[in-house]
């Protein structure tokens, strides 16, 4: 028997100066077992509701206030409502630039228009940059609609890692695969369309797709200059 393994790589070898972005893919970043579990005996949670008021103060309700608690469950499937993981299939994580400069504050970038701002600082502009992740996002997306892997397993809380440089090199590669379960035998996932608890759809393809239309909003207007990899 040929042993099975899972081979790593430096993915940042090769670069100069990188530029990465991690983008966590799929409408849900929580196993249905988790929320299940955390259904059984639902606990209020004082570190999930200050969590919570950080970002919104008034979305907890009065009882919630109150108690100064809430339950996972309802923190985990407000945490995706807030983002745009539950509207458009993935949720930017973090971006660190070249300069070194990083943040991961996107916990409400939201909309469409809202992340295309935020890839268009990313790339700088770069029209060359922006169609070599293009090509990699669509050769991503060929793949996984006819990968026997993808078609037999739900993958939750996976990334897309996006790394270029100011050499003009630029790849997407996927990432993180510790909630990446086989199926329930009889389950069947196409991850296109929406999750409903008990179908087991992670929407991986709808996140894919969500970054290729966003990728393709930033080309420039006609007429527009892009900048093309010279600084």
């Amino acid at each position: 028997m040929i042993p099975e393994y899972v081979k790593m790589e430096d993915l940042l070898a090769g670069f100069t100066t990188p530029s990465v972005m991690d983008c966590k893919i799929g409408v849900r970043t929580y196993l249905e077992e988790e929320l299940a579990k955390a259904r059984e005996k639902p606990k209020l949670r004082k570190d999930m509701y200050e969590k919570m008021i950080q970002v919104d103060a008034d979305e907890p309700t009065e009882e919630e206030h109150a108690q100064r608690g809430v339950t996972k469950p309802r923190y985990m499937v407000w945490r995706e409502s807030i983002s745009s993981t539950a509207s458009l299939g993935f949720r930017i994580e973090g971006i660190k630039r070249a300069d070194g400069s990083s943040t991961s504050d996107f916990k409400k970038t939201k909309t469409k228009e809202q992340i295309a701002q935020v890839m268009r600082c990313f790339i700088d502009d770069n029209d060359e940059i922006r169609k070599k992740y293009l090509r990699r996002l669509k050769a991503i997306r060929t793949t996984c609609e006819t990968s026997p892997f993808l078609a037999a397993h739900e993958l939750i809380g996976s990334s897309l890692l996006f790394v270029h440089d100011t050499s003009g090199y630029a790849n997407v590669w996927i990432i993180d695969f510790g909630k990446t379960l086989p199926l329930p035998e009889g389950a069947a996932v196409t991850h296109t369309v929406p999750w409903v608890e008990g179908n087991h759809e992670d929407g991986y393809l709808i996140g894919v797709q969500s970054l290729i239309s966003v990728f393709e909003s930033c080309a420039p207007m006609p007429g527009q200059a892009a900048k093309n990899g010279e600084h």
